[in-house]
């Protein structure tokens, strides 16, 4: 092989394990739905699988979208002045934390808290062969594991959205009527009047793929993890990497077909 093809054999090689890994995801995804709607079913995990997507991520998605719509509103106000049009930023920082910024930053902060987490939970449970048992006593791994965690995923991240996107358009307007000198009742009007249920509707439907890919990807890794305390923090760094860029793909992909003409 020669000096000049060696780096695109290379590139080819890595696009080409790209590829399969993610066949290998999508037919994962595919093995976790079909599990879904045949029983057993377990609530008690699907409970505790709950609290830890949704109830426990909502101080950092609370956090992350307050200062996220402050920071915004400022930018918005800065690059206005240029063009005197500091008038639309409640329009602008509505639109932009509920069509994109908060969707995909509470995606983001769900791969970073709770894709981790499950990756290592399910890797350390791989490790110390308690998958293997649950072989032994005739429990599906898949079922017990992957499903109820998928399925809260599905049904917290939505809402863990709507809550940012409410938090982040009120940082939005605490900076604008507080520093920037906007008119409250005025600010809100031109918020409500601009935003439609499309964006709110489009909103929500980014929130639950991005809670189906996190938790899927953390569960993906667990179950083929390595061996050993390597495995592990191999399974846990793919899972969040695999997890945020399949996100930002996933919204670029939903954000054309919502809104691109």
């Amino acid at each position: 092989m020669s000096a000049v093809t060696a780096p695109l054999a290379g590139l080819g090689r890595a696009v080409l394990s790209a590829l399969a890994a993610l066949g290998r995801i999508a037919i994962y995804g595919g093995q976790t739905l079909k599990a879904a709607l045949r029983p057993p079913f377990y609530p008690r995990e699907v409970l505790s699988a709950l609290l830890q997507v949704g109830w426990l991520s909502l101080p950092v998605v609370g956090l992350t979208s307050i200062f996220t719509g402050g920071a915004l509103a400022l930018q918005i106000y800065s690059g206005g002045q240029r063009f005197s049009a500091e008038a639309v930023v409640p329009q602008i920082v509505a639109i932009g934390m509920v069509r994109e910024l908060g969707p995909v930053l509470v995606g983001l902060m769900i791969a970073a808290r709770v894709t981790s987490s499950i990756a290592a939970e399910i890797a350390t449970m791989k490790v110390t062969e308690q998958i293997d048992a649950l072989v032994t006593l005739s429990t599906n791994p898949l079922q017990y594991l992957t499903v109820p965690r998928v399925l809260a995923g599905v049904l917290t991240v939505p809402l863990l959205v709507g809550v940012g996107d409410i938090i982040g358009v009120m940082g939005g307007f605490l900076v604008s009527t507080e520093q920037l000198g906007f008119n409250r009742a005025g600010y809100i009007k031109n918020t409500v009047d601009f935003l439609t249920m499309p964006d709110i509707v489009s909103s929500l439907i980014k929130g639950a793929v991005f809670g189906f890919i996190a938790t899927l990807i953390g569960c993906y890794y667990g179950m083929n993890s390595g061996r050993g305390a390597m495995g592990v923090g191999s399974a846990t760094k793919g899972a969040v990497a695999t997890a945020s860029i399949l996100i930002l793909a996933a919204n670029f992909v939903l954000t054309s077909v919502m809104f691109g003409s």
